[in-house]
């Protein structure tokens, strides 16, 4: 179990660096700060003091081994916009994200997985197309179309909900279920996918052919089977919270983490940005990280394979 943990620990390391270091280069060849935050209009002598301030004079090379070198101090760099340290410009839109996206990860799971293990047990009837039809609905609709859709009619038509900001916890009703929805249909997608391989095993026949009830074959035999591939789903979906706020906190002007890289992106804030994109690389990283790690408390064998595949 160590050396399973320790492999997948260090491959997790590894794809965070490279996530880290194809932004960081990516952003330097993408504009140039210094023009965007003093204005074209400013004199060269402006642009050169603002590039030699922050070491954007220097080769990219140069550049990307002092980030890295002062990342390891514990060091993360500054905004340019304001000077503070970009960890602490990010650390106070954080409890905003987490405020719509967490509930929004109750909805999907609370939804979401329900509806595909009924779409599975009455397959091929009018509640499997019904919900299926949902599903790909909410699956294949962009969450800014949905997110505009649900604003006109709730904030427009009804004037139930504001359709944006964040001054109170109506303005976050919105966003969160705009988030649950799509998540939702992920989950149903890939939940009754798994329930119907799940049905469809010898095993399954067996425990039905020796007179068990088919609730308690469902529940001690298919669910806990299906739970295996449906962690993979759950474990993008919990990895990708901060990156999958980006469009919906825009659209609904909510002043969280994903809006706040749209702005420093726009802005050539470098160091902010290099700093979501590490908290995002590390949360994916993370939630695989435990989605393997569940796999092999779940069922053992896959441990057993990982572990004789990566020797």
């Amino acid at each position: 179990m160590v050396q399973y943990l320790l492999m997948k620990i260090f491959r997790a390391l590894v794809t965070v660096t490279l996530i880290v270091s194809a932004a960081f280069v990516v952003l330097r060849l993408s504009g140039d700060p210094a023009i965007i935050i003093l204005g074209p209009e400013a004199p060269p002598e402006a642009f050169e003091a603002f590039r030699r301030n922050w070491g954007l004079d220097q080769p990219i090379w140069v550049q990307y081994f002092k980030y890295f070198a002062a990342v390891f101090q514990g060091d993360l760099g500054n905004s340019m916009r304001d000077g503070r340290s970009a960890l602490v410009v990010v650390g106070e839109r954080i409890p905003l994200t987490l405020a719509i996206t967490l509930p929004a990860l109750f909805i999907k799971l609370a939804i979401g997985l329900p509806a595909g293990v009924m779409a599975a047990l009455y397959r091929n009837t009018w509640v499997d197309r019904l919900i299926m039809m949902l599903s790909v609905a909410g699956f294949t609709v962009p969450s800014f179309v949905l997110g505009l859709v649900l604003a006109m009619i709730f904030a427009v038509w009804l004037g139930w909900l504001p359709s944006g900001g964040s001054d109170t916890w109506a303005h976050a009703v919105l966003p969160t279920v705009t988030m649950g929805l799509v998540g939702a249909a992920v989950i149903a997608r890939f939940t009754r996918s798994a329930m119907l391989e799940v049905l469809g095993q010898p095993y399954i026949r067996t425990a039905s052919a020796k007179g068990l009830l088919w609730r308690d074959v469902v529940r001690n035999h298919a669910l806990p089977n299906a739970a295996i591939p449906t962690l993979t789903i759950i474990g993008f979906l919990v990895g990708s919270l901060v990156a999958g706020a980006v469009v919906v906190e825009s659209v609904f002007s909510w002043p969280g983490v994903g809006r706040l890289l749209v702005n420093a992106v726009a802005n050539r804030d470098l160091a902010v940005v290099q700093v979501i994109l590490l908290l995002v690389g590390l949360t994916m990283v993370g939630a695989n990280l435990a989605v393997d790690i569940l796999y092999g408390i779940v069922d053992p064998r896959l441990r057993i394979k990982r572990l004789q595949a990566g020797s």
